[in-house]
């Protein structure tokens, strides 16, 4: 497994300062991120989880934790929106350039609105997707969010 991904290097050339961590990746899993947190024996609160959705048509990315929800509507309103719908598998891979399991908010293939959930920025380091089924980067919440060029806001159910 490469430890070097775009999402590692594209952290790298923003000069965030993260660590990456390698963990077993189950493929029949039924939630990935709460996989990931059990793996890794931390609280999933502080794994986050990266989905790739559709506000009034447009593609945007929210990131937030693997034990939670996202509300539609919190989210469609964080980008002043009326609507928003997941993105298909197909399309999400498509657009980012990552794999359902592997897909991180940096280093995208087309850079996307970004919203961060509003609660994991109370947490020292966080765990996101490093860009690759089984890598996680864990990094301060606040460097998460300058390097993905993201809001914050409260977009839970």
């Amino acid at each position: 497994m490469s430890r070097s991904t775009r999402a590692t290097m594209a952290l790298a050339a923003a000069g965030i300062s993260f660590e990456v961590v390698a963990y077993d990746y189950d493929p029949d899993a039924d939630r990935i991120g709460l996989q990931a947190a059990e793996s890794l024996g931390v609280s999933p609160a502080i794994v986050l989880k990266t989905l790739m959705a559709e506000v009034d048509g447009k593609p945007v990315c929210a990131v937030v934790p693997s034990d939670r929800e996202v509300s539609m509507k919190k989210l469609a309103a964080a980008f002043s929106g009326k609507s928003a719908s997941m993105m298909k598998p197909p399309m999400a891979e498509k657009v980012t350039g990552y794999v359902v399991g592997g897909i991180s908010p940096f280093g995208q293939k087309k850079s996307v609105p970004t919203v961060v959930e509003i609660a994991a920025m109370a947490h020292d380091r966080v765990y996101i997707n490093a860009g690759q089924r089984g890598l996680q980067v864990l990094l301060a919440p606040a460097d998460a969010a300058a390097a993905a060029k993201a809001i914050t806001a409260a977009i839970l159910a």
